[in-house]
Parts: structure tokens; C-alpha cells; sequence
């Protein structure tokens, strides 16, 4: 058996040789793979779960339909079918996906032990590299650790002298500390550099006067350049060639507006910036003086500049012409930086910020606009001759030198250049300075860009003055600069607007009056105000940011929804703005159109601004008309109320309209147009003007009534001001003149004969009285014989011959209405809480009844279908008229004492059927073609116990018929009510003792935890399901208040054990109908019960023992029994089957 190197066997080992490794442990077997596998290491990068993926997908399908089925009922046919289809193709492109994934993981087993190995694979190298790694390591650092050769001169020097000889005196000198200066030999050391200092500027340095303000302390020489820097110098020495060099410097300056990032910026600099300052400022200081240590030896050192001769050298001069543009570079790039800055809140898109190269001149360009796109088609001479500037100006910020002079423009003062003249005298005699003072500064320049937003301003406008311009050090905000520039040019801007508006041709009969055109430029930025009409003012501005036109309100509450409308406009204004006047004009007609139609909504009218007029049939309108606002009669939507705008104010017209259908586009015409005189309309004197406003064309009718007078020439005194009860009093007297025949065209379609009758305020119920009017009464009313209007309705006997229409209010403020009376033969007083302390109830908000004199008055709130309405009203109201009544009469009529009617309002019979056991019934859906339908609802009297403890059980107020609801609502549909309701009643009678003894049973089942369910299969079958789904005990209703309890795995039509069919029991008026065809195969499920006739001879046994009267019928699957005898029958069988069932079963021998 050969053994590996690491101990393991290579061909596996055996119990009875066990092999043993170098250090004794034996092998007891070789691992199988499944053990190998689990050593393992388990990679799982790159891979996700597959149940992952199938949830998300799923979860992803799910949310989409839910989101679709919130959505697309809102959507139109077409569009509902094309977002389906996309989805529909998008998921199953998913699912493909999804399908493919599943496939390819069937390999995902062996992928994942691939990946072990390799994962194993990579680690064993990883361990071999570290082994190699380790070897070397231990080589390397073994060979320094050897011990160095005995330093033999060392050792003898220690014996012999007792010390160290060679000791190297650097390491003395690191060691031994020098002796330091006292405090008195600092001061003195500090007072001669101060004294050679003072004197060397007071003799000989050269000083510009810029900084000539200096002072001496601690060893430095400060100097201060006013609104530059301030710089500090040491002198390295007294003697002649002992130069200055930098110490220190602080740049007079104070960054204004946003302070955010301006850490960066310090003004006195610190690390590297410090260190690249110092060293160019001593560079130039030691610009002319000889090197500190001559070269080493065979090293040439390079050369170093000279002074001609007769020049002195000026270092301090030098230092002030760096520090001096160190100074304004530094602001500058403070100015680039907040302009950066304005760029990343915002300005971005519409501001550009240049920098040359020598980063000393800065190109700001504002209000910068992307390219138009150029349209298929679209010449070039064209968009040459529109085209605006993509760019509204320029504002640079550069470093300019500027050379020394005289006068009011000078840098200097005649006294600093005195003084300068002078100090250069007295210290260089007849020489002069090595360098001269660069006279450097700001310099700002404006450049407004002509034909930005299409206009070219004025010279005047297109200056501004330079302390504007200026850079205050100060207080560095380029924003602020930036603005004022913006501002000066939209002030030009709006100018060159004004002067536009209030003197063009288009524009000059509308906004040259005063004070319809104000310049503003108190409030923010330089705007337009704008008078549209009444109240209504537009502010037209410039944007700062992005030098787009911009048109908005005024900011109070009643233009706060028009915020989307001038963006819209804006939007389009801007690429044209010269098109401004334009879009004034269309916004000025829009603003006027939109306060009428505001007027229009608060009345709750529908109005449209366009209708689909052709030409021909607008000129109707007048040539003045500038816009219109057809307000369509709710009622009548052929006839409108037309406000038609012109130049100073509306007119107003009645048109009746009708639609071409043989056009394309449905065209309409105008069959009538008639003038309304606002005066008189709103004196309450209603009139059609006969000669106002245009002349009627050929063929053009013209509305004639009694009381046409000619129009007024006098004008509605507020020009566009429309009040609304002008407007209500305008739209009544227009529905007052076409809507009421519609009534009339009701009954002509029916056929039936109608008469007119005097309305008066006894015809209708006294709630009623409140919704007419001294003009309605005097429109007369119809009257209808009930045998015409009702002929096929239900129950059309109960109305007296004649019924009253009237109409209400179609010319007040409420919604046109018509009320029908209908006077009852046969009274039923109505009862329960609506019924209550009044003679007059209001069941619904439809129906009104007056108790006293059996009037039943049915309002309508669409005149166009008041007579269906009324129809589906007296259906409903005349059927429970007859449920009322058969219900009252039932306790004497079938001797069903405790039958009594509880409550009646005439739309809803509640009455108990038995002791507290009630049913409400409502009729729904009369005119359907079904023959409408009713809904039931049982419930219990509440007993009158006050003294009921709280958390007491309410099971008593549960009524068990609630599960029949749907098998007992179809029996009133069939035959006549008072039968169909006689049925219904005599069911509810003979099955509640079943149904209350199954309550009884599954509520004790619940409170004794067992499983038991009880059910209805129809209106006469109930079941009793046992806890283990294959029992069941069937109670049916049969003819003769008869019960039959027999085994659920059996039908009633099922064949009996000895051939002879069991007899079909025939079925109460109220069971089911017949059986339906798959009674058998709903069995199929369950099994007989153990021993059934033996239990069932039990039960009757306790049953007769209890006391139970009756008769009793055996049969093989079940017995038959009296209603009054099925609760104890039913409950002694129900327990024996229990008790059988529960039994265990005996085991087989």
C-alpha cells in the first residue's frame, strides 16, 4: 500500500490494515465525495437566487395590473387596447427571459461545485505562495542578524583611557543641547536688526508709495499697500549685501454675498500656497545679490544677474509689483470662483464663464441660449432675418497695466508723486532704480449684445456708469455685479417695449390710454404693468437668470390658478419675443373670456369658447366680434346664451342651433339669433332686442315676442365687468323662453293628452313651497289623466284619475325642476321613525307625501326624463303601497296573529313575520326589463332591557334567515305581489324553526370548540356538516308545514333499499322549484352514515320522552316529521349522529 508525503494513502485504505501517518495517527477510511464536497468552500459571487428573480417578476406583473386596472378605465378604447398590447409584449419578453434562466439553472449544481473546486484550487496556491513568501523572508532577515566583527581600537581605548574617543561630533552636538539665549540677548539681537532695519529704509531702500505706510516691531518690517495686501520682511543682517527675505503676508480684501466655499480662499495664506508665495517673493528679493556659499570645489557655479552701472538695486519694489498682482489675482480668481458657483445653482444652462490662459482677464457672457433647431424646409434667409442673438451680453473682468500720468485720470496724487520724486533723489543721488512700480487694476467692461430678445436698445440705455462697474475689494461679489448689469439692460429692454405697445399699429387703440402701459422699476426687477381689463393686470419682466420673457400675475389670490397659462405663453413668446404686442392682445382676449367663463362656472353653467361654426355663420356675430363664449342651457343644448367680446364690452345673444350630421365634422348652424337688451332684462322687464347688432342675413331668422323694443344705445356703464346676477337673470329668461315646452314634447311622443291648468301653491306639498317663485306661478301647469300616463305601469289602480306636472324654477337660482301630484285612492298611514311628529315625510329626496290628503308628490331634477322618472318612482312607490297593505291585512286575513307591520315610508316595509323576527323590503331597478328587483334584509327586535350588562351576548339579535336572502329575493318576481308576498311570508313562517334550531346548533358546536357547519342549498334545503367533511344531515321543507330529516349521502330521489322508489315530497310554494339536474352527483362527496335508521329510531324515542307531540314517519334514510315537532327531532337526531360519529371505530378481529 503506498503512502502520500502528507500522511493520507493515495489508493485508499482498508479496516484491517489501517495505514498510519508520520506522527502515529492511523486512517480509519478514505472520504467519500460527499464529504470531500462539504469541505469545500461555497463561492456564490455573480449568482442570484432563482426564486429571487421569479418573485421580482412577479411582484413587478402584479403592481403593473394593479396600476392598469386604477388607470385605465379612464383611458379610451383605442388607447386601453394599445397599452395592453405593449404591456402584453413586454412581459412576455420578460417571461421568455425568465423561462431561459430556468432552463440553464438545471446546471446551476454543477456550475456551483466548479466554482468550489476553483475556489479551493486558488486558495491551496494561495498557501503555497505564502509558504514561498515565508522561506524567503526567513532568509532575508536571517543574514543581517549575524554578529558584526569586534571593534578591537574600540575595546582598547575603553580599557586604557576609560572613555570613547571617536565618538563623531554630530552626534555631541545632537545629544549635548546648546547653551540657549537669555531673554535679554533676544531683545538685544531683536533692537539691532530693527535699528539696521529702520535705517536702511529710511537711507537707502526704495520704497513705493503705494506701501510707504510701515511700521517695525518684533524683529519685522510691516508693510501696507492699501485695499492690496499687508506684508512682513526681515533683514538677514547689517552688513551691505544682507538682503530681506518673506516672512509673512495678508491680503486686504472681504468677500461679500454667498460664503459658502470661501474657506478656500483665505486671506492669509497658509501650507503650500504660503510656501510657493515665500519662495518667488525671496527669489525676487535675492534677485541681485551674490549666492550665501561659494560653490564646492570643481563645481562652476551658474551665473547670476548684475546691476549696470549706475543702477541701484530696489528689491522691495519688486516685492510690491508680485505681491501687488499676487493680490488682484487672487480677487480675480475669488470673482471666477463665485461665478463658478452661480453656475451650480442654476445658471448653468444661461451663463458662461471664460478664463485666458495667464488667468488675468475673465469673459462672462449671460442669458446664453441654445441654437434654434432649423425645420425641414425652413430657408435660410428666414431664420437669418428672425434670428435672435443666442447670447444677451458680455461683462469682462481683466488685469490691465496702465502707464503713469497726469491729470484727473493719474494713479498717484501730485503730492505722492512729490514725495515719490523726491525719496528717489535723497536715497539714489544721480542713480536710478533697477525696477519701476507697475501701476496695476481692474478693469470691467459691458457689452450688451444688439437684437438680444429681438430688440436693439438705445445708446443711452446701453451705458452705465462706471462707479457701477467698479471692483470693490472691499466687499468681492460678483453676483451683485453681475445683476446690476442684467438690470440696466432689461430696463432698456422693457423701454423699448413700452414705447412699442403704447405707439404701434397694432397695439395703439387698445393700450395707448394712461395708465394702461407703466413702466415699473421700484419693485425687483424692471418690469411692464400691463392693464388687461377691470381688475385683471400682467406683469411682463425679464428673467435674470435666464433673460427669457417672462409674463406673470400680480400675486393676489384671485389669479393664483393662471401660473400654467403665462408660462405657456412665455414659452412660446420667447422664440419670437418681437411677437410681445401679439401675445398681449391674445392674452388681453383669453383673460377676458376666462373672467366670463369663471362667472359662468360659478352659476354651475357648461360653456364652450369655440363650437363648430363656419365662417360664414360666425360673421353672424357682427364684424367687431373679437371672441365669444357660447353658454349652453343645461336643459337645452341646442340653445345658447352667446357673450360676444368686442373691442369695449359684451353683447350678448340667444341663438338656437342646429347640427349638420350629413358633414364631416358635424358642422352646426345658427336656425335663430336673437339681440338681448341688458337693461331691460336687469330692470326685470325681459325683452329681445329688434334692431341691435348686426343686420340678419339672407335667409336668417330673428326671434319676434310681444314687448320688442328697439335697442339702447347706451353701453353696460363698467366696460368688461360682468356681475353675476346679470348673468343668472340673462340665463334664466333664456331658459325661460325655450325650455318649457320640453314637457310638452314628453307627452306628444307618448301620446298623451295633456290640458293646461292655473298652477297654484295648494297643488303642490307644502315643503315645496319654498322653490317657487311670483314668476313661476305664472306659467301654468299640465294635468294628465293617470289612466293615460300610467297605462302598463304596476299597480296603476291606486291613483286617482288625474295627475298634476308642474314645472319650478327655470328662471331662479336652483336647478330646474318638475313635480308630479298623484293622489292615492287607499291611504296606508306610514309608521315607524320617519313617520313621526308630521303629516307631511319626505322618504327620499324624490318623494314627498302629505298624510292628510294621501298626496304623493314625485320631483324631478331632470326635466328632459321627468316623466321616466316619475314612471320608476311610482313603480317603487306603488308596490310598497301594496306590500303595506297586504302586510296589515295578513294577521286577520290568514289568522297570522303575530304578523304586524312595523314601519312604512313608502319606500321601505319593515314588518315581523314571526314574534321578534322581522324583514325590511325595498324595491330597486323598476323599469328595468327584468320587472325590476327587491332586497331583503332580516334582522330582530331589540328587546327593551336597559339594564343589559355590558359584554353581554348579542347573539340574540341575529336572525338566521340571512343566509336564504338570495333563494327568497326571486319569489316576489313571480305571479301577482299580493300572492308572491302571501308565498314569501308563509316561508319564512315554516322554516324558521329549522333555521333557528341549526343557529342553536352551530353556536353550541362553536362555544364546545367542535367542527360543525351549518348552510342553506335553498330556500327550503339546509344542511348539517359534520367536522370530518363526510357527514351530513339534509333538513327540507315539504308540502303540509311538513320536514324531512334524512342522511345528506341521499336525495329525495334516490331508490330505497327494498326497490321501491322513496316518494318525492312535494314541495311548499315556497321550496326551490324543482330539483335541480345534478342533485345526485352533489352527494357524490359524502358518505351514509353509520347505522342512520337505528339513530334515527333513537332520536324519535327522546323525542316522545321530551314530550314532543306530532307525527312522526320513519324512512330508510331519514324520518319526516311536523314543523312544530322538527327542533326537538332535529336536535336528538343531530346529537346521536354526533355521538356516533365521535365514537372510535371497533378494530377488526
Amino acid at each position: 500500500m503506498e503512502q502520500a508525503l502528507n500522511g493520507l494513502v493515495v489508493n485508499g485504505t482498508t479496516q484491517r490494515h489501517p495505514a498510519f501517518l508520520q506522527n502515529g495517527d492511523a486512517v480509519k477510511h478514505e472520504p467519500d465525495p460527499e464529504e470531500l464536497e462539504k469541505e469545500l468552500p461555497v463561492v456564490t459571487d455573480g449568482q442570484v437566487p432563482l426564486g429571487e428573480l421569479v418573485s421580482r417578476l412577479v411582484q413587478t406583473m402584479y403592481a403593473e395590473l394593479t396600476e392598469m386596472a386604477e388607470t385605465m378605465p379612464h383611458m379610451s378604447d383605442a388607447a386601453r387596447k394599445r397599452y395592453v398590447a405593449d404591456w402584453v409584449v413586454k412581459i412576455k419578453r420578460q417571461v421568455v427571459k425568465l423561462y431561459a434562466i430556468a432552463k440553464w439553472s438545471r446546471d446551476a449544481s454543477v456550475v456551483q461545485k466548479a466554482m468550489n473546486i476553483t475556489a479551493f484550487l486558488m486558495d491551496q496556491n494561495r498557501q503555497f505562495e505564502e509558504a514561498v513568501m515565508g522561506l524567503k523572508y526567513g532568509r532575508d532577515s536571517l543574514d543581517p542578524a549575524r554578529l558584526r566583527n569586534h571593534d578591537l581600537l574600540t575595546s582598547l581605548d575603553v580599557l586604557t583611557t576609560g572613555t570613547y574617543r571617536r565618538l563623531p561630533s554630530c552626534i555631541k552636538e545632537l545629544i549635548i543641547p546648546p547653551t540657549p539665549l537669555t531673554d535679554e540677548e533676544v531683545a538685544k539681537t531683536l533692537a539691532d536688526v530693527e535699528d539696521a532695519m529702520r535705517f536702511r529704509l529710511r537711507t537707502s531702500e526704495i520704497i513705493p508709495w503705494e506701501m510707504s505706510q510701515y511700521r517695525i516691531a518684533d524683529g519685522r518690517a510691516w508693510f501696507t499697500a492699501l485695499k492690496l495686501f499687508e506684508a512682513s520682511v526681515c533683514l538677514r543682517g547689517a552688513g551691505k549685501n544682507d538682503g530681506w527675505f518673506f516672512d509673512n503676508v495678508t491680503f486686504l480684501f472681504k468677500v461679500g454675498g454667498d460664503q459658502t466655499g470661501m474657506q478656500e480662499f483665505p486671506r492669509t495664506p497658509t501650507g503650500a500656497l504660503k510656501r510657493n508665495i515665500t519662495e518667488e517673493a525671496d527669489a525676487r528679493l535675492f534677485f541681485y545679490l551674490p549666492p550665501d556659499e561659494p560653490p564646492p570645489p570643481g563645481v562652476e557655479a551658474p551665473s547670476r544677474p548684475e546691476l549696470p552701472e549706475g543702477v541701484v538695486d530696489a528689491p522691495l519694489v519688486r516685492l510690491f509689483n508680485f505681491l501687488q498682482m499676487m493680490s488682484l489675482s487672487y480677487q480675480l480668481e475669488i470673482l471666477w470662483y463665485q461665478a463658478e458657483r452661480m453656475r451650480s445653482l442654476g445658471w448653468a444652462d444661461f451663463l458662461t464663464v471664460e478664463m485666458t490662459n495667464n488667468r488675468q482677464k475673465m469673459v462672462v457672457s449671460y442669458w446664453v441660449r441654445k441654437p434654434p433647431r432649423t425645420a425641414p424646409g425652413q430657408q435660410a434667409s428666414a431664420q437669418a432675418r428672425n434670428r435672435t442673438p443666442l447670447l444677451g451680453g458680455k461683462l469682462s473682468i481683466s488685469i490691465v497695466q496702465v502707464k503713469e500720468k497726469t491729470g484727473r485720470g493719474a494713479m498717484r496724487s501730485p503730492k505722492a508723486r512729490v514725495l515719490a520724486e523726491l525719496q528717489e533723489r535723497s536715497k539714489l543721488e544721480r542713480g536710478r532704480p533697477s525696477d519701476e512700480v507697475e501701476h496695476l487694476r481692474f478693469d470691467v467692461q459691458w457689452q450688451p449684445e444688439q437684437g438680444a430678445l429681438g430688440v436693439t436698445i438705445g445708446p443711452e440705455d446701453a451705458h452705465i456708469p462706471p462707479e457701477q462697474l467698479q471692483i470693490d475689494p472691499d466687499n468681492l461679489d460678483f453676483e451683485s455685479l453681475l445683476r446690476r448689469v442684467i438690470r440696466r439692460h432689461t430696463e432698456g429692454i422693457m423701454k423699448f417695449f413700452q414705447s412699442q405697445l403704447m405707439h404701434g399699429a397694432l397695439t395703439r387703440n387698445v393700450f395707448s390710454a394712461p395708465g394702461e402701459i407703466t413702466f415699473v422699476t421700484s419693485e425687483g426687477a424692471p418690469s411692464l404693468r400691463v392693464h388687461l381689463c377691470a381688475d385683471e393686470v400682467v406683469i411682463v419682466t425679464v428673467d435674470p437668470r435666464t433673460g427669457r420673457l417672462t409674463l406673470r400675475d400680480t400675486g393676489d389670490l384671485a389669479a393664483a390658478g393662471r401660473g400654467p397659462r403665462f408660462a405657456a405663453i412665455s414659452d412660446r413668446l420667447n422664440d419670437a419675443p418681437w411677437r410681445l404686442p401679439e401675445a398681449l392682445l391674445t392674452l388681453r382676449l383669453t383673460t377676458i373670456t376666462d373672467l366670463a367663463e369663471q362667472k359662468v362656472q360659478y352659476l354651475g353653467l357648461q360653456s364652450y369658447r369655440k363650437r363648430n361654426f363656419g365662417p360664414e355663420e360666425l360673421a353672424k356675430l357682427g364684424p367687431d366680434a373679437r371672441g365669444t363664449l357660447y353658454i349652453q342651457l343645461a336643459n337645452f343644448p341646442n340653445h345658447y346664451l352667446v357673450l360676444v367680446i368686442t373691442d369695449n364690452d359684451y353683447r350678448y345673444a340667444l341663438i338656437n342651433v342646429k347640427v349638420q350630421r350629413e358633414t364631416m365634422y358635424n358642422n352646426m348652424i345658427m336656425e335663430d339669433i336673437g339681440w338681448l337688451n341688458v337693461r331691460r332684462i336687469h330692470g326685470d322687464e325681459f325683452a329681445v332686442e329688434a334692431g341691435s347688432g348686426p343686420e340678419p342675413m339672407v335667409g336668417q331668422k330673428r326671434k319676434r315676442a310681444d314687448g320688442v323694443a328697439a335697442a339702447s344705445a347706451e353701453q353696460y356703464p363698467t366696460s368688461f365687468r360682468l356681475d353675476t346676477k346679470v348673468l343668472r337673470e340673462l340665463y334664466a329668461y333664456c331658459c325661460a323662453r325655450v325650455a318649457y315646452t320640453k314637457v310638452e314634447q314628453q307627452f306628444k311622443l307618448r301620446g298623451i293628452p295633456y290640458t293646461h291648468v292655473t298652477s297654484t301653491s295648494s297643488a303642490t306639498a307644502p315643503e315645496l313651497a319654498h322653490v317657487q317663485s311670483s314668476l313661476a306661478r305664472s306659467i301654468p301647469a299640465l294635468c294628465v289623466l293617470s289612466s293615460d300616463i300610467l297605462s302598463g305601469a304596476p299597480a296603476a289602480e291606486a291613483a286617482m284619475p288625474n295627475i298634476r306636472v308642474i314645472p319650478l324654477n327655470w328662471w331662479s337660482d336652483d336647478q330646474a325642476k318638475v313635480v308630479t301630484c298623484v293622489k292615492l285612492k287607499y291611504v296606508q298611514q306610514p309608521i315607524g321613525k320617519r313617520a313621526s311628529g308630521t303629516s307631511v315625510i319626505r322618504p327620499s329626496k324624490r318623494i314627498i307625501y302629505d298624510t292628510r290628503e294621501a298626496i304623493v308628490s314625485f320631483l324631478s331634477d331632470d326635466v328632459d326624463k321627468c316623466v321616466d322618472e316619475f314612471l320608476e318612482e311610482w313603480a317603487r312607490v306603488s308596490k310598497m303601497v301594496v306590500i303595506a297593505r297586504e302586510v296589515a291585512q295578513m294577521s286577520s286575513k290568514y289568522l297570522w296573529t303575530d304578523v304586524r307591520l312595523l314601519s312604512f315610508d313608502l319606500q321601505t316595509v319593515e314588518f315581523a313575520y314571526a314574534t321578534d323576527y322581522t324583514l325590511s323590503l325595498t324595491c330597486t331597478d323598476q323599469l328595468s326589463s327584468a320587472g325590476g328587483s327587491y332586497h331583503l334584509r332580516f334582522g330582530r327586535i331589540e328587546p327593551d332591557d336597559e339594564m343589559q350588562v355590558d359584554g353581554a351576548d348579542p347573539g340574540h339579535a341575529h336572525n338566521p334567515h340571512e343566509d336564504v336572502e338570495p333563494y327568497m329575493r326571486s319569489l316576489l318576481r313571480h305571479g301577482r305581489l299580493s300572492s308572491a308576498l302571501h308565498r314569501l311570508v308563509g316561508l319564512l313562517r315554516e322554516t324558521l324553526p329549522i333555521v333557528a334550531e341549526l343557529e342553536d346548533i352551530r353556536v353550541s358546536a362553536a362555544r364546545n370548540g367542535d367542527s360543525v357547519d351549518t348552510f342553506a342549498k335553498s330556500a327550503g334545503w339546509f344542511r348539517i356538516l359534520y367536522g370530518d367533511l363526510r357527514h351530513a344531515l339534509d333538513f327540507r321543507l315539504m308540502a303540509g308545514a311538513r320536514v324531512v330529516i334524512l342522511d345528506g349521502s341521499h336525495s329525495l330521489f334516490d331508490d330505497s333499499a327494498d326497490g321501491h322508489a322513496l316518494g318525492r315530497p312535494t314541495t311548499g310554494p315556497s321550496a326551490s322549484g324543482k330539483a335541480p339536474a345534478s342533485s345526485r352527483d352533489s352527494t357524490a362527496a359524502l358518505q351514509p352514515i353509520p347505522d342512520f335508521p337505528a339513530l334515527v329510531q333513537d332520536a324519535i324515542k327522546a323525542a316522545v320522552s321530551c314530550g314532543v307531540s306530532g307525527q312522526f314517519a320513519p324512512i330508510n334514510v331519514g324520518v319526516i316529521c311536523d314543523v312544530a315537532a322538527v327542533r326537538v327531532v332535529g336536535r336528538m337526531l343531530y346529537q346521536k349522529v354526533f355521538e356516533k360519529l365521535a365514537a372510535p371505530t371497533a378494530p377488526l378481529s
